[in-house]
């Protein structure tokens, strides 16, 4: 078990008076708002429908697209393109899909706004475009945007997390554009910029805000209904993140993750209490974990790199006793990995994709694709999707060797993580929205 050490209380996305606590880094104890009285469980969970894709990392958190699907192998600015529509503005979120409709946030520093977008899934055709804040925007990263957080959707409301030039503020926005709240949930600064995607557990939506060293560390259940606290606790290290939390039942009990800073770590999601921490990946991290029964695997980062596989049954510091392996330096920062029959797949920034062995972390096969990723890859029908920054689309197969089934391209790179479902891949590029399919449809 760590000691306690001073933290002040408060965060960021993408990135008065301050009071400072003796707070345990590490053990089952969290300091809670005491201003949080909003309920947790009195609305329906959030579920998703047949179809559907309504959070980052799809219905199952895992960036797995339902089986049964067969999405086109081979596409170009010509073939298998069932609609194409030019966006407003810049953003690398990746679309949010319940029912007919398509959710995706974009931004416009020069007339600093920021919208959430609406558009009809069968033909792209735009329906509304809210905008959620107009007034002064931070300086991000040239490779970031102002609106880089995936929304998630509850089949009611949108929520959809973004950065002003003073704090991290979530929207609720309702299905026919209306806001229903418009929420700050810290006070944030950032060298990169906002990025987080929010996690829907009962009643609550689920944001962090780590900033840098300026501003304190926090993690907020906002209710869903409401927009009111339901719980807040401080995090741990002042130190800039850009991972998105992930709720998921692991080791036969509910579970928030959160890769970094410094540690990966599992917190109960009914309050926000830390359950678990682990040494790693590395100080800065940008990846959600990938997770299987009993284990989950987190990579980053900056300024060390590293792939981690960490049981998620342990209690308090559990570096020592629930590290089951840890890769050499070549993992990825940005990307987050997959995770299929007991195999790990994970692509670097620099494009090296490789494939590990999910019990014992051995890698078994590699391969570079030589160039630049920030997109993740998703599974489909025993393959893998992946796009690079410079137009390139790959499709390989999963398995113990390595077999490149296609390589396609089209006119723009791609930053956001596309969407599978329904047998369509929906991919946001720099510029554009797609919706791939195969001829025959």
């Amino acid at each position: 078990m760590r000691k306690s050490i001073l933290v002040p209380v408060w965060w960021t996305a993408c990135c008065g008076v301050i009071v400072f606590l003796m707070l345990p880094v590490s053990g089952c104890q969290s300091q809670i708002d005491a201003n949080a009285n909003a309920p947790i469980d009195d609305l329906p969970p959030a579920t998703a429908a047949a179809g559907d894709w309504p959070w980052w990392r799809g219905p199952t958190l895992n960036n797995a697209a339902a089986a049964g699907q067969n999405p086109p192998l081979k596409w170009s600015p010509t073939e298998n393109v069932l609609w194409q529509v030019k966006l407003p503005g810049r953003g690398h979120g990746s679309p949010c899909i319940v029912g007919k409709r398509i959710f995706l946030p974009s931004a416009d520093p020069d007339k600093q706004t920021i919208w959430l977008l609406c558009l009809d899934r069968d033909s792209g055709q735009r329906l509304w475009q809210t905008p959620v804040w107009q007034g002064a925007l931070p300086k991000v990263h040239k490779n970031n945007s102002h609106a880089s957080a995936t929304p998630a959707c509850d089949g009611e409301r949108i929520f959809f997390p973004y950065q002003t030039d003073k704090d991290v503020r979530v929207a609720a926005v309702d299905l026919d554009g209306e806001v229903v709240f418009n929420e700050p949930v810290g006070l944030y600064t950032s060298v990169q910029g906002y990025s987080a995607s929010p996690a829907l557990y009962k009643s609550a939506v689920i944001v962090p805000t780590d900033g840098d060293d300026k501003k304190p560390n926090k993690l907020t259940a906002l209710h869903r209904k409401t927009g009111r606290v339901a719980w807040r606790v401080p995090r741990p290290d002042n130190r800039e993140g850009y991972a998105s939390p992930l709720v998921a039942r692991v080791a036969g009990r509910d579970q928030l993750f959160m890769v970094g800073p410094d540690r990966t770590r599992g917190y109960d999601p009914e309050n926000g209490a830390l359950l678990w921490e682990c040494d790693g990946p590395t100080q800065y991290n940008a990846a959600t974990v990938a997770f299987g029964r009993d284990m989950v695997y987190a990579t980053g980062g900056y300024p060390g790199k590293a792939l981690l596989g960490i049981r998620a049954d342990g209690s308090g510091d559990v570096t020592g006793t629930h590290l089951v392996w840890k890769s050499d330096k070549k993992a990825g920062y940005v990307p987050s990995p997959l995770i299929s029959n007991g195999l790990v797949y994970a692509i670097s920034d620099v494009g090296l994709m490789r494939c590990y062995d999910a019990a014992s972390g051995e890698v078994v096969w590699e391969k570079d694709l030589d160039a630049p990723f920030y997109s993740s890859p998703v599974l489909a029908a025993g393959r893998i999707y992946v796009f690079d920054q410079e137009q390139k689309g790959y499709v390989v197969k999963t398995g113990r060797s390595f077999e490149l089934l296609a390589e396609n391209s089209l006119s723009d790179g791609v930053f956001a993580t596309p969407v599978i479902c329904g047998g369509r891949i929906y991919l946001r590029t720099l510029g554009d929205l797609y919706c791939l399919a195969a001829a025959a449809e």
